[in-house]
């Protein structure tokens, strides 16, 4: 049984998540809070598996609760409505958010995940980096899952992801293996739009930032600061040259 408390401002959010958890067998509801200040006085009382967390809450944020809690040894589901940094940071850290209006459908998946979730006990580690990428516009650090667990990396030390199918090699400054990961390049890409990264090939992401030399030809090549050459797709020439040029 998944032990869970929601904390939501808006109690139509609530009963419409309680809604959707009732029809959940596994799921039990032990608390519903609609401020911080109510979640942090009695949020001792209860030990949950599971926090269902709205990310603005009155004039305080979700963030702000979990910063001031002991410890994080629970999982936490964020929901949110609009916030497209936050989302941001969730993706970055591996950790799970609903868009209201909540979708039954994405509700029964990020339940369908959270049993490993569960086992591995790395809540804490996560919410740092979390915390950490809400805190800082700058350098931000992203959740790699391994077989053994997860790597906490910074984002500027990743020289290039090369796809091996469904999986990803990332390559990383200073580190002479690669971390090999079960998500596909797309999903890499999508997380990484705007952080200086460009996928220059279909099979390749690079990091601008380690491109030491482009060599001219029908799309021409790069060479990183490894010294891995790169060929780039013709149809990504012109945009690629564009931004190395800008």
């Amino acid at each position: 049984m998944v032990k869970t408390i929601i904390v939501d401002d808006e109690q139509h959010c609530i009963n419409w998540l309680k809604d959707l958890l009732n029809q959940q067998p596994e799921v039990e509801i032990l608390a519903e809070y609609r401020s911080v200040q109510d979640a942090l006085k009695l949020f001792k009382n209860f030990k949950p598996d599971l926090l269902f967390l709205d990310v603005q809450i009155h004039d305080k944020t979700g963030f702000d609760l979990l910063k001031e809690l002991e410890r994080v040894d629970f999982e936490v589901i964020f929901t949110t409505a609009h916030d497209k940094y936050a989302v941001e940071a969730f993706k970055f850290s591996a950790v799970d958010y609903l868009l209201k209006p909540i979708d039954e459908i994405d509700l029964k998946l990020a339940l369908e995940k959270l049993s490993s979730k569960l086992k591995a006990k790395d809540f804490s580690s996560k919410m740092n980096v979390l915390l950490s990428n809400i805190q800082n516009n700058g350098n931000k650090k992203i959740t790699i899952p391994t077989q053994d667990g997860f790597i906490f990396q910074d984002v500027s030390e990743i020289i290039r992801c090369q796809s091996e199918g469904n999986y990803t090699n990332i390559f990383i400054k200073n580190i002479k293996k690669p971390i090999l990961v079960s998500k596909t390049l797309k999903i890499f890409e999508e997380m990484l739009e705007g952080k200086d990264f460009f996928r220059i090939h279909n099979s390749h992401l690079i990091n601008l930032k380690y491109v030491s030399k482009y060599t001219k030809g029908k799309g021409g090549y790069v060479t990183m600061r490894d010294n891995t050459i790169i060929e780039v797709s013709i149809r990504k020439k012109e945009a690629f040259l564009k931004l190395i040029n800008r």
